[in-house]
Parts: structure tokens; sequence; C-alpha cells
């Protein structure tokens, strides 16, 4: 089955790879060797898709200096149709809704082959941003326009923390056509169980199916990233931080928490009968860091691959 189908079907234990398209400024004849790296990079992983993001300027939502500054990106649909027409598997479009009018986010909706074309659709980042189109609207404009098109939305264990009210968030969002939802990064496994079980039990409660989660890693290679990943909203516990700080090999470090945070979760998941997905990024340019990623998603891939366990079946 495709990774359209595996959602549709609420399955387990898929894998995708996220990628952030090249920024706007990179001169156009760096484009097509760019995507030839990329494809040549994750060519021998056993992905069931991608994600391609798309950036917005996120300064309203944390006024803090941006530990890399904000550079506006080539629009995701755009780099897909044009540099990565080739890649063999569906593709998670994201699309920050805020940023587009009406019509111009109604054609691309329209548009879209169901087949090899998911979404995810994200709001602003702020509530005081008056936008042409909310997040309801598009999600309605979905459902109207190109109802076939898979709908994800994005789920944050840290705001479930905070808040204890985002797994009614996620149900509010499966009701308004949700198919599955994506996680920001993940360090705090605790906000991630936490969330996950919430959800779960709030849909046996209303007589719901709960549908795929997709919990995202990225590996930390240094203290800058630490700082950005920060910044995006991601909670690094501070064990965690003692950890890549203190050590000699802080990458090599953080892949391996990162890999036995998703072997847990991925246990926790089936043992509570909630399908689930795992998305590998890397919030870094440094090389060292995006091939740190890939092989943190042959590892993950390899774990979900293999059969569960007894404790997970019996459960």
């Amino acid at each position: 089955m495709t990774l359209t189908d595996r959602i549709a079907a609420r399955d387990e234990g898929f894998v995708l790879f996220a990628l952030t398209p090249p920024r706007q400024s990179t001169p156009a004849q760096q484009l097509p060797e760019i995507a030839r790296a990329t494809m040549e990079r994750l060519r021998d992983l056993d992905l069931d898709g991608l994600v391609l993001y798309d950036i917005d300027d996120e300064s309203c939502r944390n006024p803090a200096e941006r530990p890399f500054p904000f550079s506006p990106t080539v629009d995701p649909s755009v780099y897909r149709s044009e540099f990565l027409a080739e890649w063999r598997t569906p593709v998670i479009v994201y699309r920050a809704v805020s940023k587009y009018e009406r019509d111009e986010l109604g054609s691309w909706l329209a548009e879209q082959d169901s087949r090899r074309t998911l979404t995810v659709m994200v709001g602003a980042a702020s509530s005081g941003v008056v936008a042409p189109v909310s997040l309801s609207d598009a999600q309605a404009m979905r459902a109207e326009l190109n109802p076939q098109l898979l709908l994800g939305g994005v789920a944050i264990p840290e705001r479930h923390s905070r808040r204890e009210n985002e797994h009614l968030r996620l149900i509010a969002k499966q009701e308004a056509g949700c198919r599955f939802f994506v996680t920001q990064v993940v360090y705090d496994l605790n906000a991630a169980k936490n969330l996950v079980s919430d959800y779960r039990y709030e849909c046996e409660a209303r007589g719901l199916d709960p549908v795929p989660v997709v919990f995202t890693f990225s590996v930390c290679g240094s203290m800058k990233t630490l700082e950005f990943l920060r910044w995006l909203g991601v909670d690094v516990p501070r064990w965690i931080e003692n950890d890549l700080r203190h050590t000699a090999n802080p990458l090599q470090a953080s892949l391996d928490q990162a890999f036995a945070t998703a072997v847990e979760l991925t246990d926790f998941c089936r043992r509570l009968g909630v399908p689930f997905g795992l998305n590998i990024e890397s919030v870094s340019i440094r090389r060292e860091e995006i091939e740190a990623a890939v092989e943190l998603a042959k590892q993950v891939t390899a774990h979900v691959r293999a059969a569960p366990s007894p404790v997970a079946q019996d459960g």
C-alpha cells in the first residue's frame, strides 16, 4: 500500500523524511543539483513518503531573536513539482494557510492529485495575525474542492503539557477532516505519551477511532541547534541538555536519545492501539547533522519494520 492508502486505513509504522526547500535567494541554477543530492542521500532509505515544509516568519509568536535568521524558502509545492518530480513515494506538502489569498489556496487545493499528494494545513503563528484565510476556512475549502485529498493537522505535545487540552484540539481537527497528525520535534517523551494517552481515551469516550499520530524526531549536534529547537517551541528536558553539553560527541548522544525515544513511543502506541508514524528531519543545514538524521531514519525504519514484541501484541 502507498502512504495514502496506509493513512486512510489507519495503518501503523510508516516512516517519513522531512525537508525544508532551499531559500528563495538560492541561485536558480543550483536548485536542480540540491534536489539531486537530496534524492541521492535518501535513495537507499525505505521511506513511505516525504514531508515538505512551508516555512513562515514566526517572529510574532516568539519575539526573541531567532538563532538562525529567517529567510523565505521556495514554495514546497513548486519545489516538489519542478525538482523532485522523480521521487517515487507520495509527498505531504505543508501549507501555512495565512500566507495565501483565498483564490490562490483554492486553486492549489483543486489541482492536487490525491494519490500522490497529502497536505498538512497550519494556521497563523499567532492569534493576533489577521489572515486572508483562517485554518478552519482552509479545512472547509479542502472538503469542498478536493475531498479526496488527505488532510493532516499539527500536534504539539508541549502545548498539552501547558494547557492539557491538545487532545481536544486534535479531535476538533479530526472532526473537521484531519486523517492524521504530525507533531513538532519530540524531545519530551512524557509530554508525547500524555498527549497520545489522553487522545486515545477521549476518542474511546466519543466512539471515535484514533487516526495516525506521526512523531517527528531531529538530531542536535550543537548548542546552537539546541537553542534553535527551543526557539521553535520544543521543550528539551534539562537532563538531555546536560548530556549533550558534557559529552564528547553530542551528535551521537542525540541520535541515540532520539532513537530510544522513538522506540518507546512506538511500543507505547502499539500497546494503546493508536496508529503511528515516524518523521525524521534535521533542523540544521550542517552536513553532519543531516547525515545523522539519515542514520536515525535507517534505525527507526529497521525497528518499525520488525515484528511487534509479544508484549505489544498482547496489549
